[in-house]
């Protein structure tokens, strides 16, 4: 009797952990399931809420969502508030699941956060991370923990990290996240001697870049691009908006029929001061025309722009993230800054070749392998018939 009891004993404790562990494997996995669905709502407006983050929310009530929402641009109302107004009376002790530590501050158009989840009798919330805004860092938190609603931090944390890279940067440096493209041969060329270039890189990568210039804020080339393309440096994709153009001309030398002065949306010409150039009265006419035209001009001083103080001048004005697309003297200028934060390289199944040829990179050449500007979590995917290698530069 005694040992089969004690069997018996042994079984029961054996299923016992068993449950336990599913159980917390189960939670666990719930977690991360209505995390993640919070964050592919939040994917949804990607590069339509700058300045503000991308920001997706789930209300879940005993294992299924009966509410959710995105920010769908800046201005409008907030993830949090769209999914509590579905949820109306069922929110009360539901779990809601956001992406982002939700605001509390009153700096901005639109209520806090905070206030309506306490409002609406929400019983928890999980966040995959805090805010980095020092208006909001961790005291959205408190504030939800001091009105008794339990807080789950670090939900699928880096994803929501990889989501918002532009908004964090720009928060934390006041600088915008800086994107170098380029379409190259498979032997480094982005064109032939005489400056052909169009097209490198097939159909797909060239839909893949009107994309990517509809997530960003901005696209940035120099004078020496415009005079050689004439391009338009617009997203034409349906339902995206186009980026603002930065164009880098120091002596402003842009013609007056250029597609960048004529096609929507708006064009920023970074040019010498007048205290950084001779008085010449052909410049300050051209000036004048090109401001009654609508574009902007930034002046800096000295012979050669600082790219660094740029990038803290553009992000004062709210420009959150940049896609550098340029030549090669551009392009090595742009790293040697060290302002770019990201690469994406175009490889075409094609071979230029010849020593007049023009590289993805110039610049100057004197730097030793160990010097050199090293990439970190590189990965490579086919995009049509070309190769897309992109990561991140090790600073």
């Amino acid at each position: 009797m005694y040992c089969l009891d004690k069997g018996l004993t042994r079984i029961v404790v054996v299923i016992f952990l068993q449950v336990k562990i599913f159980m917390v494997f189960f939670m666990v996995m719930t977690a991360d399931f209505f995390m993640r669905r919070a964050l592919t709502l939040a994917a949804r407006a990607r590069g339509r809420t700058s300045p503000n983050p991308m920001v997706g929310a789930v209300i879940v009530r005993n294992g299924r969502i009966i509410a959710e929402g995105y920010h769908k641009k800046a201005g409008t109302p907030h993830a949090e508030a769209i999914a509590l107004a579905q949820a109306g009376g069922k929110a009360r002790g539901a779990t809601l699941y956001v992406s982002l530590e939700p605001c509390c501050h009153k700096d901005k158009r639109t209520p806090p956060c905070t206030e309506k989840i306490i409002s609406s009798g929400i019983g928890k919330v999980v966040i995959a991370m805090k805010d980095p805004n020092p208006k909001v860092s961790g005291k959205g938190i408190r504030e939800l923990e001091n009105a008794g609603i339990p807080v789950v931090q670090g939900t699928l944390e880096q994803k929501a990290r990889d989501l918002n890279r532009y908004y964090i940067k720009h928060i934390v440096t006041g600088t915008p996240f800086v994107i170098l493209k380029a379409a190259m041969t498979l032997d480094g060329k982005i064109a032939t001697p005489e400056g052909e270039s169009q097209w490198i890189t097939g159909e797909k990568a060239r839909k893949l870049v009107h994309a990517i210039r509809g997530e960003v804020d901005a696209v940035m080339t120099a004078i020496g691009t415009v005079r050689a393309d004439n391009p338009r440096l617009t997203c034409r994709q349906r339902g995206k908006r186009s980026p603002e153009r930065i164009i880098i001309d120091p002596g402003l030398d842009i013609a007056p029929d250029a597609c960048l002065l004529s096609i929507p949306p708006r064009t920023t010409v970074v040019t010498r001061s007048s205290e950084g150039r001779r008085q010449d009265h052909a410049i300050g006419q051209k000036r004048t025309a090109l401001k009654e035209r609508g574009i902007s001009l930034i002046d800096y001083p000295g012979e050669r722009v600082d790219l660094g103080w740029l990038m803290s001048e553009l992000g004062r004005r709210g420009i959150m993230s940049i896609l550098v697309e340029g030549g090669a003297s551009f392009n090595y200028s742009c790293l040697d800054a060290g302002i770019v934060d990201k690469v994406m390289f175009f490889v075409a199944p094609k071979i230029i070749g010849g020593r007049d040829s023009f590289p993805a990179v110039g610049g100057k050449s004197f730097r030793s392998l160990d010097n050199a500007f090293r990439i970190r979590d590189l990965r490579a995917r086919k995009i049509g018939e070309d190769i897309l290698l992109e990561g991140y530069i090790i600073k």
